[in-house]
């Protein structure tokens, strides 16, 4: 065994160690609804449905042979003139850039006739290429059936030759009265862009640009201007790094305005020189999630330890607390080798930059990120412009102060008085309503654009499908605001090719195009040239410890907020919560207890949560569900921005708005007050759905002193063992003893899946990547709540504890929650004081295992589900008569019910219930109907047009081409998946199955998987 820990997904499972039971009785217990589905025309098109007429004959022969019926005819329109780049069943690939003014990537775009319908990492790009579920998801943001379709003028549609002579009308009152006009836009590191704006300026010399954001990067903006005189955020690389210690920085997640993961993956990389990893947080981040040791800390006294930190490192004064001499320690003995991050505040980003400074640490490279732009300075000064009556023309680029400033009702006040305002917008927002013009926003897979990410690094972004509706790109409107309307200087993808000249040097347009990024003259180097240590130490030292204290963070889903109407991320889990189409209050045990929060499960085992009132600092925000949550510091709260957005979509208007509480620099808050209303909250989760049958170790770990100092299979101390059955022939190891004939797998390919528990982050890219790949509906939250996600791939989220199984037996009836950790301030420990407190984690992608011996192929009765010679675990969806025998026979619990027709049903009013939605939908893969049984395929369409593709070219199937056919291993940024041959004795796969850490899920019931694990190391000594 790796560890003796016991491992549990939630606290209801440490309190009821019979619920693994109860939820595998509940599992299938819903009754056929007859009732329901005969003569169902509108969900069905037929008045019974072939696999209803099975389920009511009884799956014989007989009735298989009667429900034989012709499918459906769809009709076609073939190209009249058939364009020369599209081959139709054959995708196109184009390189772009991603940005919607929060995120950032380097992407390939797959395109089918003209449809872009995925997006992918750029191999080219580097770290700068790796996608998070966020850009995954953008795709389906295009086809967003509650966008801005049509200019508006006074809130009539017009067109755009109207809508540009009341613009040009404003622009000349502005410049004949010296009155400013304003361009409010998000950060947007667009060489090309800015020389318009200049331009633009020279014409209108009042003309000014503002940039606002909604999370704006303030902080760490302004602590880079005064650690390294330079507005731009410091780029980190942790390859070479040792230890990380961070305070509040969520690393893996948005901190910095570029995830680290990539880095950090390798560096974590098992070995002697194994980077460790410290956290000191309030909320339970994706980052201390991943962590070695974890200090829960509320932010007031997150500051101080850091401050004692930072009085060591750099001033050489002792620690007064434990917690702060046990991280001097280490970061002294490690050197250069070690870097600390901070976040929540300036003055906590500038104590760490100082320590960096000191330690002289390797992780800083000196080069620049240019993705954010905001000046809260210069923002107010526009405020007072728009105060003072002299802004004449305001032009926002689809921004929404309204929303996401703590001050929005303000600014929607103060813009009424100014006489132009124009909304570049994409739905019909608070800027939508206030705006007398609006102009639709061109979604970044319509438009041309170039963007200087980094030091040294140009990308471009070009149009992957033609403006679906009437909208338009800024550079567009700008143009002809310039220009003058028809104007044969208004071609902005003329205007982007002369500009990217003196950029591209040698390099011609179409190969930078074709690459997406390429080297830029830009050389802007960071380097240390500042830093007050006695002023930050002094603004930390004067936050106020409260009660309790507020945490705001992003979510890995929603982010910012940006692309909130997008349902893909709504419902997609929260990686640490595993609740979904929510944000909530987070809130530790022992506090719960203290403020009677309650989370309970009710009978059908789905989870309710109390409501409270969310006072901080005289701003209230009503009605917002509280979570409580393992790990999270005693005296803290935590809620998600980018919720609640009112009319964005259906979508968006889900759970509380908090920017409200968010003064755009500081992430903490004190004087927090919480208020009970009496009211319920009904939360959607996924991770109490799925039973594994009370086994423990699922997801296995081992101490790196464990790993490198004990062989893997030690008769007595070995952390993995293989698994061995003892048989009248003696001891055999386990895969080599079948009930079953063996396939003969030796001939072509023979598929398998590498997961390393010790890469995986949980950061969900490979969910989304997965829906978007295999046309994985959105139920809803409703059907969330039922336990009846479609997911084709989920990630488990394990809590582990030292403390052992049998500590759990005979906890009393009835024991509330909260009562499972004590009350802390009485100083009265409840069953469970441990376990919960501060867990570690674990993270483990759970999809099909495509079994060799796979229980479900033994149980189906039409044989709808059987074999490859490829290793993989097929589904023939049109033989599939629902019986789930196969879902009740499978020990991993992968295989989806189709309760409805997801698609053209107006109970499910997502992207598929409408064209628009309709058209990411992959055309390789069907759309399943009720009544069908699915589930990871490993990507069979790729691999077969792979497999294909070498045919035809007449050579073999790169290791490479292999990787990249599977949608979630190609969207991993960690290379936590590696997905290849094993009869390709050069591929990766195959080097990663003789890996000492390598083990089956469940090996011991004999299902033989083509999916392998590779067993967590943490880098601590155990106590």
């Amino acid at each position: 065994m790796a560890s003796n820990k016991i491992q549990f997904r939630s606290i209801h499972e440490l309190k009821d160690p019979a619920l693994n039971n109860k939820l595998a009785q509940k599992e299938f217990q819903e009754e056929i609804p007859v009732e329901d589905f005969l003569g169902d025309a509108e969900q069905n098109g037929s008045s019974t449905s072939r696999r209803d007429f099975l389920k009511l004959l009884g799956f014989s022969t007989a009735a298989v042979t009667l429900a034989a019926c012709e499918a459906p005819v769809i009709k076609t329109i073939p190209y009249v003139v058939k364009p020369h780049d599209i081959i139709p069943g054959v995708p196109n690939y184009y390189a772009s850039t991603y940005f919607d003014g929060f995120d950032f990537a380097s992407v390939l775009v797959k395109t089918r006739e003209g449809r872009p319908i995925k997006i992918d990492p750029n191999p080219a790009a580097g770290d700068l290429g790796k996608t998070n579920a966020r850009a995954q998801a953008s795709v389906l943001s295009l086809y967003d059936n509650d966008k801005v379709k049509q200019p508006k003028l006074d809130g009539k549609d017009e067109t755009f030759d109207k809508v540009d002579d009341f613009v040009l009308k404003g622009l000349a009152e502005a410049q004949a009265g010296g009155k400013k006009i304003v361009l409010l836009s998000q950060s947007f590191a667009s060489p090309t862009f800015k020389k318009l704006f200049a331009e633009f300026k020279a014409k209108y010399p009042t003309a000014e640009l503002v940039t606002y954001d909604a999370f704006p990067y303030s902080a760490a903006l302004d602590a880079a201007q005064e650690v390294f005189g330079q507005r731009a955020l410091p780029v980190y690389d942790l390859k070479g790094t040792e230890l990380v210690v961070s305070f509040q920085a969520d690393f893996l997640g948005d901190y910095n305005a570029s995830s680290l993961e990539t880095s950090y993956a390798v560096a974590r990389t098992p070995g002697t020189n194994m980077l460790r990893h410290i956290q000191v947080e309030s909320n339970m981040s994706l980052t201390g999630a991943n962590a070695d040791s974890r200090y829960r800390l509320k932010p007031s006294a997150v500051n101080k330890t850091l401050v004692e930190v930072y009085n060591a490192i750099v001033g050489g004064a002792a620690p007064a607390s434990k917690d702060a001499a046990e991280i001097v320690k280490e970061i002294q003995a490690k050197g250069s080798k070690a870097v600390v991050f901070a976040d929540g505040s300036k003055a906590a980003q500038v104590l760490a930059h100082l320590i960096n400074q000191k330690l002289g640490s390797v992780a800083f490279t000196g080069k620049a990120n240019f993705l954010k732009e905001f000046d809260k300075a210069r923002y107010q000064e526009f405020l007072g412009w728009v105060n003072a009556g002299q802004v004449s023309v305001l032009i926002t680029n689809n921004v929404d102060p309204i929303y996401s400033h703590h001050k929005g009702a303000e600014f929607e006040k103060a813009i009424k008085n100014v006489p132009y305002v124009i909304a570049v917008a994409d739905k019909k927002n608070g800027m939508y309503k206030a705006a007398k013009a609006v102009i639709p926003v061109a979604n970044w897979l319509e438009s041309w654009g170039d963007m200087e990410p980094q030091t040294g690094i140009y990308t471009l972004m070009q149009p992957t499908i033609q403006k679906i509706y009437k909208s338009r790109q800024i550079e567009e409107s700008l143009l002809v605001w310039k220009n003058g309307k028809n104007n044969a200087a208004n071609n902005y993808y003329d205007y982007l090719k002369a500009s990217a000249a003196s950029i591209l040097g040698a390099t011609s347009f179409n190969k930078a195009l074709y690459n997406g990024i390429i080297p830029s003259n830009n050389a802007t180097m960071l380097s240390y040239a500042g830093g007050n240590g006695a002023q930050a130490v002094a603004e930390l030292s004067n936050f106020k410890a409260s009660e309790l204290e507020l945490v705001l963070y992003t979510k890995t889903s929603i982010g910012d907020g940006t692309q909130a109407n997008n349902p893909w991320l709504q419902e997609l889990p929260d990686p640490l919560t595993r609740m979904s189409w929510d944000n909530y209050l987070t809130i530790s045990p022992k506090d719960a207890e203290k403020f009677e929060i309650d989370n309970d499960l009710n009978a059908r085992m789905q989870l309710d949560g109390s409501i409270v009132n969310l006072t901080v600092n005289g701003v209230t925000i009503k009605d917002v569900p509280v979570f409580v949550q393992p790990g999270q510091a005693e005296g803290s709260v935590g809620l998600a921005l980018g919720y609640g957005k009112k009319n964005s979509g259906a979508t968006a208007d889900t759970g509380v708005n908090a920017y409200p509480l968010f003064d755009g620099s500081n992430l903490a808050v004190s004087g927090v007050k919480i208020e009970k209303t009496g009211e319920d909250h009904e939360f959607a989760g996924i991770q109490l759905q799925n039973t594994l049958m009370g086994r423990y170790e699922i997801a296995k770990e081992v101490p790196l002193a464990d790993f490198i100092n004990v062989a893997f299979d030690d008769e007595h101390k070995g952390w993995n063992k293989p698994l061995e059955y003892h048989t009248i022939s003696g001891a055999l190891p386990a895969r080599k003893i079948d009930l079953w004939d063996a396939f003969d797998d030796t001939d072509g390919p023979h598929f398998n899946l590498s997961i390393d528990l010790n890469s995986c982050t949980g950061c969900g890219a490979c969910i989304i990547a997965c829906q978007a790949e295999n046309n994985v509906p959105v139920v809803g939250k409703e059907e969330i709540r039922m336990s009846r996600d479609m997911y084709w791939l989920r990630i488990d989220r394990y809590y582990s504890s030292t403390q052992k199984v049998e500590v759990y037996e005979g906890l009393k009836e009835g024991m509330a929650v909260p009562e499972l950790y004590g009350s802390g301030v009485l100083g009265i420990e409840g069953a469970l004081e441990n376990p919960a407190d501060n867990p570690d984690v674990i993270f483990q992608p759970v999809m099909c295992q495509h079994c060799n011996h796979a229980p479900c192929e033994t149980v189906c009765p039409v044989a709808a589900t059987s074999h490859g010679k490829q290793g993989q675990n097929h589904m023939a969806y049109n033989r599939c008569i629902g019986t789930r025998y196969c879902a009740n026979n499978c020990p991993y619990k992968v295989r989806r019910f189709n309760w409805f027709t997801y698609n053209l049903n107006d109970k499910f009013d997502f992207n598929m219930n409408n064209d628009l939605g309709r058209m990411v939908l992959n055309p390789d893969v069907v759309v399943r109907t009720r009544g069908v049984m699915e589930k990871c395929s490993m990507c069979i369409q790729e691999t077969q047009a792979t497999i294909l593709a070498a045919k035809r070219e007449n050579r073999k199937v790169t290791d490479n081409e292999f990787k990249n056919s599977c949608a979630c291993a190609a969207a991993c940024s960690t290379g936590a998946m590696t997905f290849g041959d094993m009869n390709d004795k050069e591929s990766e796969v195959r080097e990663l199955y003789s890996s000492n850490r390598r083990y089956y899920l469940l090996e011991e019931i004999g299902t033989k998987p083509n999916v392998f694990y590779h067993t967590k190391v943490r880098n601590r000594v155990e106590k």
